[in-house]
Formats: structure tokens, sequence, C-alpha cells
């Protein structure tokens, strides 16, 4: 199993506007090259929703269905594969308030189910899953400060990808 890990801090914006802004994944395509479209079929107000997800991954495309969870008073966003090009996937966005700034966190667990392929695929794939939450994030918020220059508690300073052996 592969784990994503990206943080943020995003200055002066409340945390409920970045999670209203975050569940817009149909603005994805336009604010990362890596996603070919993300496509929503049930969401806000809802307490739960549906989207399917392409991305550019190699010299293909990487598809999936999720099934997400809003829990807005808990600025948690839960996501899990129901169909598609994964094993399993799952992960959550997390936000919170720090004074006048929102700190995000995205965490994505992932397996492709080929033991064989795991050394050569879940890297690229980490790398453009990290690479789309970051594009997708800055693009949202160009202020957001990623990784390391975060410097909220809530942060963990980190935009990191591990897996089994690292």
């Amino acid at each position: 199993m592969r784990h994503v890990t990206v943080d943020a801090l995003i200055p002066d914006v409340p945390a409920a506007d970045v999670f209203d802004a975050v569940l817009h994944f149909e603005r994805y395509p336009e604010l990362t090259p890596h996603v070919r479209s993300a496509v929503v079929h049930e969401g806000p107000p809802r307490p739960h929703g549906s989207s399917s997800w392409e991305l550019y991954f190699r010299s293909g495309l990487l598809r999936w269905t999720e099934r997400e969870e809003y829990d807005r008073d808990g600025l948690r966003i839960s996501f899990r594969q129901t169909d598609g090009d994964f094993d399993q996937l799952a992960g959550t966005w997390l936000l919170r308030q720090t004074g006048p700034d929102c700190a995000l966190r995205f965490d994505v667990d992932f397996c492709f189910g080929i033991p064989s392929m795991a050394g050569i695929l879940d890297p690229i794939a980490a790398r453009v899953i990290e690479e789309t939450i970051a594009w997708a994030v800055t693009g949202m918020f160009p202020g957001a400060r990623l990784g390391a220059g975060a410097g909220a508690e809530a942060v963990s300073g980190t935009v990191r990808a591990t897996g089994a052996g690292e």
C-alpha cells in the first residue's frame, strides 16, 4: 500500500471557505494539467457524493469513480474508490482553522494490486497525485504554502509519498 500526504497552509482564508472550494471537483481540470476530467455525479448539499476522475498517467489514463462523505462541521472529506484502475484507493481532506489561516492535509492510500509492478507504477502514481493536489490547492488559493514552509502545527510540514520498503 502506498501513502501520499500533501500539507498546505492557506493564509487568511476561513477553513469553511476552503472546504467549499475543495468540493468543486469539476474545476480540477482547469486547475491542474494532470486531470483530464472530473465529473461530479452527486454532491453538496448532501452529506455524501460521487465523482469520476481521469488523470493523465504515463502514456494513458488512470480512471476511477469514488464515493465521498462530507463532514462540514468536522471540516473533513473522506473518499473511497468504488470502481476503477486501483485495487484500493481511499483518503481524506482534513482542514483546521489556525488563527486566521487554514491548515489543509490531504492523505491517500492506494495500491494497484499488482505486486510485481508496484516498484514501477506506485512511485509514478504517487508523484501524479502529489502534483495534482499541489496544483489544485495553489490554483484555488494562490497564496497557499505547501510542505515544509506551511508552518502550522496542524500541518506536518512535508509533501511526501511513502510505501512498503521506504
